[in-house]
């Protein structure tokens, strides 16, 4: 059997992770990742018949039963899972009736995994749902989408909005739209349900005065969800209150919908 180090995805949620920790956005223990993998790809580098523990979950997601997850651990620093992937990571498997996981590698120092994680399979559930290529949840604090936040109303067609306004590539990169939640206690199955039914039609989610989540078809894909976001509400915040400002217009949004030939939530330009 070879080793699961030596697999791709073990490298690419390390440099996703690392990366975002050097851009600020997962100071500390913040943030988590959770990247859901085939069977196929699991079997050749782990046994998948050896269960090391069982993980419970507070909510039971039968939708999910017997997927696989490799889901950054809690309390981990994102700046160490390349560094000892083993403690910082987890491979599961969502049990038969999705009340609990087997915990299949890592988590090697007792752990178990992020405490988002209602948040996360709640997330790949409703993705799922509408586009089953959908496989990555990244979850972060962004400094300039918290920031928007803090003087900005928590209103999602406002919110969207004023971030198409910023560069011309928004609308194009998340055409939907951006969710918002107004506040709440995090690391619990509330959000997480909460997080989840707004997956239903976004695949971007800001909690306010807190962070921000994105779903992809890939790790890149998800980043760079992330990453337009971000650029989006740092412009933002680099110009509010500065006096008169130029802006993207309605027709100019129009003209760039009508060039790339996209489709945007009926009603929000």
């Amino acid at each position: 059997m070879q080793d699961i180090l030596k697999s791709n995805f073990i490298k690419e949620i390390g440099d996703t992770a690392a990366n975002m920790y050097r851009l600020g956005w997962n100071e500390r223990n913040g943030g988590n990742i959770s990247y859901m993998l085939t069977k196929e790809e699991v079997e050749p580098y782990c046994d998948i018949n050896k269960t090391i523990r069982k993980l419970p979950l507070d909510i039971a997601f039968p939708e999910l039963a017997g997927k696989y997850f490799l889901v950054t651990g809690t309390g981990k620093y994102f700046k160490n899972i390349s560094i000892d992937p083993e403690k910082n990571l987890g491979l599961i498997r969502i049990s038969d009736d999705g009340t609990f996981s087997h915990l299949l590698w890592g988590y090697s120092d007792g752990g178990t995994y992020t405490s988002e994680i209602h948040m996360h399979l709640g997330a790949h559930m409703q993705r799922l749902k509408t586009d089953p290529n959908q496989r990555v949840v990244i979850h972060a604090h962004p400094t300039n989408v918290v920031s928007m936040t803090h003087i900005f109303p928590w209103d999602e067609r406002e919110f969207t909005r004023t971030l198409w306004q910023m560069c011309t590539e928004c609308i194009v990169i998340f055409p939907e739209g951006v969710a918002v939640l107004p506040w709440m206690v995090s690391s619990n199955a509330k959000i997480g349900m909460a997080s989840a039914e707004k997956f239903s039609d976004f695949r971007i989610l800001v909690w306010a005065l807190h962070g921000c989540t994105a779903t992809g078809d890939s790790l890149d894909e998800a980043f760079g969800l992330l990453e337009t976001v971000e650029k989006g509400a740092e412009i933002y915040m680099n110009i509010v209150g500065k006096g008169e400002r130029h802006g993207i217009d309605d027709e100019m949004l129009k003209g760039v919908v009508e060039a790339f030939n996209i489709k945007v939530r009926d009603g929000w330009l």
